[in-house]
Order: C-alpha cells, then sequence, then structure tokens
C-alpha cells in the first residue's frame, strides 16, 4: 500500500511515504534546480579534447561555494567527489579522474547542489569534440525519452506511464533501457520515495498526485540493457561495452502536469545537438 504524507508534517528521512509539497518548497525547488541548472549550462563551453573529469569536479565544487551551495554527491555514501562524470559505456556514477577527455567521447555530467535546504538533480550529455553519428544519436533517442516521460506525468495517472513512455520510444529505436537504476523522489532529501523506473506499464506504480517532486533520468544503451558495478563499488559500466546515455530532469507535480525545475536558462538543455525542429 503507497502512503502519502504532507511533506511539512514528515520527518526528514526517507520513510517509503511519498511526500506532496506546497508553493514554498515548489520556490525552494527552483532556487536550486537553476542553480545546478546554470552550472551544467557553464560546463557545455568547457566539455572540449583534453579537459580531465577531475577539472570538472574542481569547477563543480567551486561553482557551488561561489553560490553558496554544497555538492550534495561530496561525502554522500562515501562518495568523494563534487560530481559524477560517466563517459561512453559507463552508466552512471562515474568518478572523476585526471585523464584527459579524448575527441568523439560523449559524457554524462550528473550535478546535484543542496541549495537552502533543497537538492536540484539534474545531468546532461555532453559531445566531446566531433563525435560519430551513432553516438549523436543515441543521445537524441535519450533525450527524447527523457521528454516522453515527462510528458506522461499528470496527476491520476500512473508512474508506470512514465516508464512505458520511455520504453516503447527507446525499444522502437532499436536501443535498450537500463532497469538497474531509476529516477527518485528529491527534495529536501537527494533520495527519496518513490523510485521512477523508466520502463514498464501504463497501470503500474504509485498514482501520482499534485505535490510529489521527483527526477526522471532515462539511461538508454545502444546494447543490451544489462550493466555491472565495478570493484570501486561506485562505476556502473555496460556489460557489453555499448555506449550508453543519460539525461536527467527534476520535475513537480502540477494540477495539470509538471514543472520542470531544472531547465536550461540558456537553452542548453541537450548540448553540442542539433537544434529541435518545430
Amino acid at each position: 500500500m503507497v502512503n502519502y504524507i504532507e511533506a511539512a508534517s514528515a520527518p526528514l528521512k526517507n520513510t517509503g511515504a511519498i511526500r506532496l509539497y506546497g508553493p514554498d518548497a515548489f520556490e525552494g525547488m527552483r532556487k536550486a534546480c537553476q542553480l545546478t541548472a546554470r552550472c551544467l549550462d557553464e560546463l557545455a563551453g568547457m566539455v572540449k579534447p583534453g579537459v580531465t573529469t577531475a577539472a570538472i569536479d574542481r569547477f563543480v565544487f567551486d561553482f557551488g561555494m561561489d553560490h553558496g551551495a554544497l555538492p550534495a554527491t561530496l561525502n554522500y555514501r562515501g562518495y568523494r567527489y563534487s560530481v559524477c562524470t560517466s563517459i561512453n559505456h559507463v552508466v552512471c556514477h562515474g568518478m572523476p579522474e585526471d585523464k584527459p577527455l579524448r575527441e568523439g567521447d560523449i559524457v554524462n555530467i550528473d550535478v546535484t547542489y543542496l541549495l537552502d535546504g533543497w537538492h536540484g538533480d539534474s545531468s546532461r550529455m555532453y559531445p566531446v569534440g566531433e563525435i560519430k553519428r551513432a553516438a549523436e544519436r543515441l543521445m537524441e533517442v535519450t533525450y527524447e525519452c527523457l521528454m516522453r516521460g515527462i510528458a506522461a506525468v499528470r496527476p491520476g495517472a500512473r508512474t508506470g506511464a512514465i516508464g512505458a513512455a520511455i520504453q516503447s520510444y527507446a525499444e522502437a529505436e532499436r536501443c535498450s533501457v537500463v532497469r538497474d537504476f531509476c529516477g527518485h523522489g528529491v527534495g529536501q532529501l537527494f533520495h527519496d520515495a518513490p523510485n521512477i523506473l523508466h520502463y514498464g506499464r501504463p497501470d503500474e506504480g504509485p498514482e501520482i498526485r499534485e505535490g510529489m517532486i521527483f527526477t526522471i533520468e532515462p539511461m538508454i544503451n545502444l546494447g543490451k540493457p544489462h550493466v555491472k558495478v565495478l570493484a570501486d563499488g561506485w562505476t556502473a559500466v555496460t556489460r557489453d561495452r555499448s555506449l550508453t546515455a543519460q539525461y536527467e530532469h527534476a520535475v513537480g507535480v502540477t494540477a495539470t502536469g509538471c514543472e520542470i525545475f531544472t531547465l536550461s536558462p540558456a537553452g542548453l538543455d541537450r548540448p553540442g545537438l542539433p537544434p529541435l525542429r518545430g
């Protein structure tokens, strides 16, 4: 049985109940998420061949400090970095290092800032120089999966509708959906109920209600969906070493649909890709 609770009266821990937030919380999320989006905008000009992910990590830390925010991943469950940088066949939780990015790489950069008690969580894909068409197409398909998932969010629907929209499009494009990781509730907690699966059926999962806040962050592979976590306990990679991509937005459910808190103020939600038509 799914329990819903007014966030203002809920304990500050993940109890499994789904929090319903009010207008003040939405305003707090707007500020935190827009700071994250601005950081990701700045990175669009930084990601290029020869730049290290360690340098990106330092930039994310400094940007947060300059704006009164803490990187939420830093020291989270032992994680030692301010950002996750996942390159090519790394699905998620890639750790920054001193190895330079190379021409043709694709990299997901996942940033979460904690600002005034609210978590702004978002990630984008970035091409490194000129990339192959297969990589570009994967990024396009993954971004479209994200937006189709977001379009399924409305009060009265089930969270399974989000996953069904993502899965049906990805598989029609001959790609696969990672099952091992999912979106999640977010707000005053970094990870909260409910889990948002990126596959499934429209009639599955908890009912979506006004006031819910969560992330949608599909991970889409060119090959098979299977992943493994490396010995470091964090880095997840595709088992067949196929390319993978991910985009992530944080959204708040409104009376008629949802508000995307993490939209890029500079229009760089899919950096390096051709402009959307229409």
